[in-house]
């Protein structure tokens, strides 16, 4: 055994805990036992865990609301991540000179858990009950991993579910606060979660928690998962919505908005004059408001004098230049709290005993002491070991007198990395169990820890890195033709999709019924087929830089490495890649095989696009399996984007714009284009403008050749005209379109490719037979014009497109 406690990031299941507790409703306290039922997750604010109370020995009245076997949520204030930490701590220190406070300080934590308590009762004066906000119940110092902690309401809920809407366009209007009709709305878990935290943004404010209120800013677009919606409330879009968090985990600075909604709120924060922003409350406007609804707050009057004392205190322990300015220059009252307070901090991260504790706040010039030594690189750390704890001095003493302990130092220091590594999936139990007992045969694993943790294992763990080739080459051409497996894959992504909160029981039960229907069956053939498209791009672009490196010798390697990885990044941005070109070909084929354009007619336009062609047989399953393209179509998009740091957490606004533009909206294009073919279906077709159309364009290129000749005495090439030759044909289409009457919308791509070959070929051919002066060969008119023509042809093609796509809702009656 060592002298030293040891260290922990986070807790696993089944862990066994006991805290000294204090309640917030009365400030009462009991030593409670908890047992660790899960590990939910941890940002920048701290760590949660699903816990069970096993045991309460109270110190007279009890807590209330807590009890033996309840189940409750935990949050301790310290990141799991040790990069995250930093972070998080390096910006509160530029904001507020000082430590992460809710970690440290327990006035701190108190003060928010009160602020909690008077939000939440303050909810029933917009919401009419308090349930539209989390219940907190108690805090306590976790001295395992030094920080404060505390014990709230656990809420069986989700974020919300991804609606399937064709009317985003009336969305869209509801959401810039024009009236729509409430027929034509969908979206309506969406829309009653917007209401929700506008109007509790809005509470927020009356009672004087503007800093509180940015957890639920609408426009960070990653406020929506502070919000959940109860799991028995499912009969109504708008019923159990609850506020779940209240603990800022960044502090805002002035100089780095990190949001898009970041700009606004640095600036009203400005207007009230705070300068960086985190969790601080106005007391004074909350009296106020307390006052006008004196009956709601009623009881609380104990709480409100336990929140003054514990706000003074909290905001006295750190420098924090923007709001002290002048009083830190003339009031001792302020460094004596600061400096109590930095004392208390480092108790409660066990960076000193309890003497060591009663010695500093005994004597300020031995704090200041301690506290100059933290800002010393490398030997301050150990000094303020030495200093503060004794059994460091036991560590340390015994590692320079035994080459046993230090022998078992070394390996316990490796063990904790050991559990770090399984717990990120960079190892699995077998090699961690091994590299317990000879940590010098996996020394290796330290360099490779900086990697990726997937990278890390695939380099180090052979038989893993084999079967992740297998289920990437292998497995999808296995889907292709085993008939159970592609069933299977389709069962697991269900049952995930449950778990996820992504599928309904009812919409799951659904899909299982369906599985065995042939048209589902073809589709789960065909989404095998996308799967196996996933690698292509990759593979080919990487090959491409390869081929490229070694074919130009002559190029500094360098440079030539450079071109290598630019050609890979290219093949990231382009909108048709190798591997959408094969998805488009193979749905092409299937159409003309089949012959059968009706089931295919979007998966084959869709197909041939990177990134959105993984969506086309989801969103071509819509009408005739709506609940399985939903899932399917939610699955593939969210996992995409939960790649993306922050932004791209689970039931954030990132996630639902993504589902909305690669499913919702084209199923809005889709309805929208139906109905003006409804309405033209009643009007005469028009073809008589495509000449018309196409002389203009023509004109316009004469008239551009006439200027250079006149001007430069040469005719001008296309690059030289690049605006006018986007523009021209672009326009041609868009006017062949508009004037096109009753046509069909492949008449009218058939028109507008016509002006576009018609403005190519002409354009050339006369300016051929213009430029007298400068001549032009025979071969090099045909040459220009070929390539005129297919490039005015795609513009054209685009025109028709783009307008068909963006022309407003058809008026109805």
């Amino acid at each position: 055994a060592l002298h030293r406690p040891m260290r922990y990031e986070r807790y696993e299941a089944g862990t066994i805990l006991e805290y000294e507790i204090t309640g917030v409703s009365e400030a009462n306290q009991a030593t409670i036992q908890l047992e660790v039922e899960k590990f939910v997750g941890g940002g920048f604010a701290g760590q949660v865990y699903r816990v069970t109370i096993r045991n309460i020995e109270t110190r007279g009245e009890q807590i209330s609301s807590l009890c033996v076997g309840g189940v409750y949520a935990m949050k301790i204030l310290i990141p799991p991540s040790g990069f995250s930490r930093i972070f998080r701590n390096a910006l509160y220190w530029v904001g507020f000179q000082g430590p992460f406070q809710l970690q440290v300080n327990p006035a701190a934590a108190r003060s928010g858990a009160l602020w909690q308590k008077f939000i939440r009762r303050g909810a029933q004066t917009v919401f009419g009950q308090e349930t539209a906000v989390v219940d907190i119940y108690a805090t306590f110092v976790d001295e395992k991993l030094g920080s404060c902690g505390e014990l709230s309401e656990w809420v069986e809920g989700r974020t919300w579910r991804l609606e399937v809407d064709d009317q985003l366009d009336a969305l869209k209007r509801w959401s810039n606060g024009k009236k729509v009709d409430p027929k034509i709305l969908g979206s309506p878990e969406f829309r009653a979660k917007k209401e929700f935290m506008h109007q509790f943004v809005e509470l927020l404010h009356q009672m004087g928690a503007y800093e509180f209120a940015r957890q639920y800013e609408w426009s960070t677009w990653k406020s929506q998962p502070n919000c959940l919606k109860r799991n028995n409330t499912e009969n109504s879009p708008s019923e159990g919505l609850t506020a779940v968090d209240f603990r800022a985990g960044l502090a805002l600075l002035p100089f780095l908005p990190m949001s898009p909604g970041d700009f606004k709120l640095i600036i009203t924060g400005l207007c009230r004059g705070s300068l960086v922003q985190f969790d601080r409350g106005d007391i004074a406007k909350l009296k106020q408001f307390i006052a006008t609804h004196k009956d709601t707050f009623s009881g609380m009057d104990a709480m409100l004098t336990e929140l003054e004392a514990t706000e003074q205190i909290y905001r006295n322990s750190v420098p924090d230049i923007t709001h002290n300015r002048l009083r830190l220059f003339y009031s001792p009252k302020l460094w004596s709290t600061m400096l109590k307070n930095a004392v208390t901090g480092w108790k409660v991260r066990n960076l000193i005993s309890d003497r060591c504790q009663e010695n500093l706040h005994k004597n300020y010039s031995l704090t200041l002491l301690f506290f100059m030594l933290g800002l010393l690189p490398f030997m301050g750390r150990f000094l303020r070991r030495l200093w503060g704890q004794p059994f460091w001095r036991s560590h340390y003493r015994n590692m320079f007198g035994s080459f046993e302990y230090l022998r078992r130092a070394i390996q316990a220091k490796f063990i904790e990395k050991l559990i770090s590594w399984h717990r990120s999936g960079r190892i699995d139990d077998q090699k961690a169990l091994s590299a317990a007992n000879q940590p010098w045969r996996y020394s290796y694993h330290w360099p490779l820890a900086l990697l990726p943790a997937g990278l890390h294992k695939i380099l180090t763990d052979w038989p893993y890195a084999l079967e992740r080739l297998d289920y990437i080459l292998l497995r999808p051409v296995r889907l292709y033709f085993n008939n159970e497996l592609r069933e299977q894959w389709l069962r697991d992504m269900v049952a995930e999709g449950r778990q996820k909160h992504l599928l309904s029981d009812q919409d799951a039960g659904v899909i299982i019924s369906q599985i065995k229907e042939p048209f589902i069956q073809k589709y789960l053939k065909s989404l095998a087929v996308h799967v196996c498209t996933l690698p292509v791009t990759q593979v080919v672009s990487v090959l491409v830089a390869i081929i490229y490196v070694a074919t130009h010798p002559e190029i500094p390697r360098t440079q030539a490495y450079a071109i290598g990885l630019g050609i890979i990044a290219l093949f990231q941005v382009v909108p048709i890649s190798p591997g959408s070109l094969v998805r488009g070909l193979y749905v092409l084929y299937l159409v003309i095989r089949e012959k059968n354009f009706k089931d295919y007619n979007i998966a084959v336009f869709l197909g041939f696009f990177k990134y959105i062609g993984y969506l086309a047989f989801p969103i071509q399953m819509t009408y005739r399996y709506p609940a399985l393209a939903r899932f399917m179509a939610g699955h593939w998009a969210t996992e995409a984007v939960h790649i993306v740091p922050v932004f791209g957490e689970r039931g954030a606004l990132l996630e639902h714009k993504i589902f909305s533009l690669f499913y919702n909206w084209p199923l809005t294009i889709r309805r929208r284009m139906q109905r003006r073919t409804e309405i033209r279906s009643a009007m005469k077709p028009r073809y008589w403008h495509i000449a018309l159309c196409a002389s203009g364009g023509i004109l316009a290129f004469f008239i551009a050749d006439l200027f250079y000749l006149n001007k430069f005495g040469y005719l001008p090439d296309l690059k030289a005209i690049w605006l006018l030759a986007v523009m021209v044909p672009w326009l041609c289409g868009t006017a062949v379109t508009l004037g096109a009457g009753g046509a069909a919308l492949w008449q009218r791509i058939v028109g507008a490719a016509l002006c576009g070959v018609a403005v190519g070929v002409f354009s050339t051919v006369i300016s051929g037979l213009y430029g007298a002066g400068d001549p032009i060969g025979l071969s090099a008119v045909a040459i220009n014009s070929v390539w005129r023509a297919f490039v005015f042809t795609l513009l054209a093609i685009l025109g028709v497109l783009l307008i068909e796509i963006k022309m407003p809702e058809p008026k109805t009656g």
